[in-house]
């Protein structure tokens, strides 16, 4: 399997272990994994007083994290990713799309971001952000297709980065990962 320069499938051991259970663990070691120290850089943001000497307040770059989940999928993943990063008040800006069964074409139903062009899903929403001003983007996907993380890493490769668990190298006709995991959103959400 050859993929894009840009994605990063995890080799590690618990991960691999995990995948297969899809627990919501999974999600706190991808972002592990994702957050690391190529992401963020510490910068001394002034001196704290304390009874001892002078300390540095160290504080992380960039402070302007935004995360945006694809509802209702990668909803299960926030509170991993809020739990690890540093960072106050991070925001949360959520974007709504589903699959439609005939055309396997993803259709928007919520965005408070600028509207979203024809493609898969996750080049959709790198399109999305790309027109919004995002400086970059990391996507964080527990299961990915071989064909559809290609396309999404090729979407704008220098500046988008794909973290994920596994590859499943096949779509079925209705456009679902083989092995895969089925529909995430129904699972989370025990609907069909």
């Amino acid at each position: 399997m050859s993929l894009p320069d840009n994605v990063h499938v995890s080799t590690h051991p618990l991960l691999q272990s995990l995948v297969s259970q899809l627990r919501s663990s999974i999600a706190s070691i991808l972002a592990v994994v994702v957050l690391n120290q190529n992401t963020f850089s510490s910068v001394t943001e002034g001196f704290d007083v304390t009874p001892l000497p002078e300390q540095n307040v160290t504080g992380v770059l960039p402070s302007n994290v935004v995360l945006v989940p694809i509802l209702r999928s990668s909803l299960s993943m926030i509170d991993s990713f809020l739990s690890i990063l540093p960072c106050e008040n991070v925001p949360i800006n959520y974007v709504g799309i589903y699959r439609d069964k005939t055309t396997l074409s993803p259709i928007e139903y919520y965005n408070k971001l600028p509207a979203l062009k024809n493609g898969g899903t996750a080049s959709a929403v790198i399109q999305s952000l790309k027109e919004w001003g995002a400086k970059k983007i990391i996507i964080v996907s527990i299961v990915v297709s071989e064909e559809g993380v290609t396309r999404a890493a090729n979407e704008w490769p220098e500046r988008v980065e794909i973290y994920c668990a596994t590859v499943d190298t096949a779509l079925s006709s209705h456009g679902y990962i083989i092995p895969g995991v089925g529909d995430i959103g129904d699972r989370l959400n025990h609907t069909h």
